[in-house]
């Protein structure tokens, strides 16, 4: 039995954190991955080429540079943008009325949330992968049933809901899962940012008590502990959508 010298609640609220952190970004990475696939198999060159591009980069780039990328970059980037905008403001108001003294009343700095940070910066990142899967999954349903829903007078709408989507989904599923498991693990970048997750609660509970094995080791039963449980809840839903197949 590990003996945490009195961290676990705080431990506990760090796991709490790290998987709001990982379902959060889980859903913005479906919907960056959703659009990009639609993207990359669009008619459009200038679709397919942003598409393509942002997939290229994001997966050229180890996950840790790019969270320190857009987080620090990000945020001078919005800060310096919110700096000129107040200078055009007053700039403006000085202009059109020059016998009174204005002053726009925008704040001078925007101190971003490491948790919102976070969030932003994983789905950004793991949208990339997510488009991948999708696009495959796409791709490998039958376009004669697409085109049989056609000629049976659905609407595309109404084509996608019943014939591709379910699907995509049996495709997407096995990819889908291994994204979500590695977008998991990769929530302990965000300790790096300031935020208490449970990785960086275990890294300042080991400098103080002097025992780093016995919290992360912690931290790595925790993390094999969420594991199982998406393994056990991904092969369940696979069953669901491959029980027709069987």
């Amino acid at each position: 039995m590990l003996d945490l010298q009195g961290y676990e609640a705080a431990l506990l609220k760090g796991a709490w954190v790290t998987i709001e952190v990982a379902v959060l970004s889980l859903l913005l990475a479906t919907l960056l991955g959703i659009l990009g696939a639609l993207a990359k198999l669009a008619p459009y060159r200038v679709a397919r080429g942003v598409a393509t591009l942002y997939t290229t980069i994001i997966r050229g780039i180890p996950d840790l540079v790019l969270m320190m990328l857009i987080f620090f970059g990000g945020q001078m980037l919005l800060n310096n943008t919110l700096y000129s905008v107040n200078e055009w403001i007053n700039e403006w108001l000085a202009g059109s009325n020059p016998n009174h003294e204005w002053t726009a009343y925008l704040p001078d700095y925007i101190d971003v949330s490491p948790f919102i940070a976070g969030i932003l910066t994983i789905g950004f990142i793991f949208g990339a992968y997510m488009a991948e899967t999708f696009r495959g999954a796409i791709m490998a349903v039958d376009k004669g049933e697409l085109e049989a829903a056609k000629a049976y007078g659905m609407s595309s709408v109404l084509a996608f809901r019943r014939i591709l989507l379910p699907q995509m989904i049996r495709h997407a599923l096995p990819g889908f899962g291994n994204n979500w498991l590695v977008l998991l693990k990769t929530t302990a970048l965000v300790s790096i940012i300031g935020l208490e997750d449970m990785v960086r609660i275990s890294s300042l509970a080991a400098g103080s008590t002097k025992m780093p094995f016995t919290f992360y080791m912690a931290v790595a039963l925790i993390f094999l502990f969420f594991t199982f449980i998406s393994t056990t809840i991904l092969k369940a839903v696979e069953r669901k959508y491959t029980i027709h197949m069987r």
